[in-house]
């Protein structure tokens, strides 16, 4: 009878995979062999694979270079990065290495521009497509760039009164492009993306504030869907309501020349995942290819902000099975040896899914399970609502550590989570650890942040110096003495 942890992963999915390989009882990702990882820096811990960054630019530039290719589309392709997905230097500095630009969405994204530049690591010539709601500093800080000389600098109209505001605060000519508010999915809790200005609104906008206005020249078309890049009707019923819009500004306006997807490339959330990302990039280009044909217009330079799909596959978060504790008749919980709340809070926040397996004792007998983490707080658990299936590991035993590994979760959760700050019921953020790629291809590791200390997490909360705890416990003692 197969009863092993191995023959449950192995009978359920294709395994292996490229990212993922079993050596001798221990789970390798990307021939990291994870249990090294844990001897020398212990769990809990997260990680960064750096060069899973690159990998994944690579390939969307190649899909999109393809799809320009096959249709004989005359416009050109640029790749931003998103960076409120994660604004980590060492982030940026690996995506920066395959020439691509910039998407920002608050003020110290400038700032973080600024440094880039300081650095060399952009110039000029690099796109900053600055989005968001702009108010005050943001404002400031874009125009402070464009009026340093940064001409590729395209702050996307949000609102009717951005473009008085940033004409006021930039000296010379600059250039802008046009949100679009898209309309949500009909499941959705509202009809209208809160972002952007109203497909109707679109062409009276910039005949009345911008075709008359020599310091300003539109080039950008900006169409984002919440939901992301999807093979639906609601997809394909917005992109066509986008391209229409495209086209009618464009025979008014020829300075028009770009048009900005957005990102929402979604990334494997489970070893059952499949999508065929060259199909969806060779439907888009033919889409806009024909609209523009059809209505005779150039078709424009293409843009988009991939986020997610840059580097959510680059991250991962490893926890030792603490204790078992047996609810009722069917219910066992797992304990991990940190909180799902402060680590990986979308898993409750809005029930995402992550890849999740043992990362040793594969060849032991399986249960079924369900995780919880160490805070006071009922939501602080991981089950088959997040994991798609129910969730099963190597059997608990006190005298066998039982380490597992959630991936793909490199995207949005050390920003939401806090980092470096306080976390839910003082649980303390755990370590992260960096790996990366030598010149001869050898893996290699380092320490970016040690876990928490009690110290930072008082010092936070106004307590100052750690050592007065230390002082009113001596002073108790004392009293109880006497």
């Amino acid at each position: 009878m197969n009863t092993k942890y191995f023959d449950l992963i192995d009978q359920t999915y294709h395994f292996p995979q490229p990212e993922f390989k079993l050596e001798e009882e221990s789970l390798h990702f990307h021939d990291i062999n994870l249990m090294d990882l844990i001897l020398e820096y212990g769990a809990p811990l997260k990680f960064t694979y750096l060069p899973k960054i690159s990998e994944n630019i690579q390939r969307a530039k190649k899909w999109f270079n393809n799809a320009i290719e096959k249709h004989n589309y005359n416009g050109s392709y640029r790749y931003c990065y998103c960076t409120k997905s994660s604004h980590f230097k060492h982030v940026l500095h690996e995506a920066l290495q395959n020439d691509i630009h910039i998407e920002t969405s608050s003020a110290f994204d400038i700032d973080i521009v600024e440094n880039l530049k300081a650095e060399g690591k952009i110039n000029n010539q690099t796109f900053v497509i600055c989005n968001g709601f702009k108010r005050d500093q943001y404002i400031q800080n874009i125009s402070r760039l464009i009026n340093n000389g940064h001409e590729n600098c395209i702050p996307v109209i949000d609102n009717y009164e951005e473009l008085s505001l940033l004409s006021e605060n930039i000296s010379g000519d600059f250039k802008v492009g046009i949100r679009i508010a898209s309309e949500e999915e009909p499941k959705f809790e509202f009809y209208t993306s809160r972002l952007g200005i109203g497909y109707k609104n679109i062409v009276p906008f910039y005949e009345e504030q911008i075709k008359n206005n020599d310091k300003v020249e539109l080039k950008m078309l900006h169409f984002f869907i919440n939901t992301g890049i999807r093979d639906n009707a609601y997809y394909w019923n917005e992109l066509v309501k986008c391209l229409k819009v495209y086209t009618k500004l464009k025979k008014i306006c020829p300075s028009l020349d770009s048009l900005n997807i957005g990102g929402g490339f979604p990334i494997k959330n489970s070893l059952a995942f499949e999508y065929d990302y060259q199909y969806m990039i060779d439907e888009i280009i033919n889409q806009i290819n024909s609209t523009c044909e059809e209505a005779d217009v150039p078709v424009p330079n293409i843009f988009t902000e991939f986020g997610s799909f840059t580097v959510g596959e680059s991250g991962g978060a490893i926890y030792e099975v603490l204790y078992q504790k047996q609810q009722n008749d069917r219910e066992k919980w797992n304990m991990i040896n940190s909180s799902f709340i402060t680590t990986l809070p979308d898993t409750w926040a809005i029930n995402k899914r992550f890849i999740m397996m043992a990362i040793n004792r594969w060849n032991d007998e399986y249960e079924r399970v369900l995780l919880g983490g160490l805070t006071c707080d009922s939501d602080d658990y991981y089950n088959s609502e997040q994991h798609m299936n129910a969730i099963y590991l190597p059997k608990f035993k006190k005298d066998k550590p039982l380490y597992i590994g959630f991936f793909n979760t490199g995207a949005y959760q050390e920003t939401i989570g806090g980092f470096g700050g306080l976390q839910h019921c003082l649980i303390p953020s755990p370590k992260h650890i960096l790996i990366d790629k030598d010149e001869d291809g050898n893996i290699t590791h380092k320490l970016f942040s040690p876990q928490q200390t009690s110290e930072q997490l008082l010092g936070i909360l106004g307590y100052g110096d750690a050592s007065i705890g230390d002082k009113t416990k001596s002073k108790r003692k004392q009293l109880v003495e006497k």
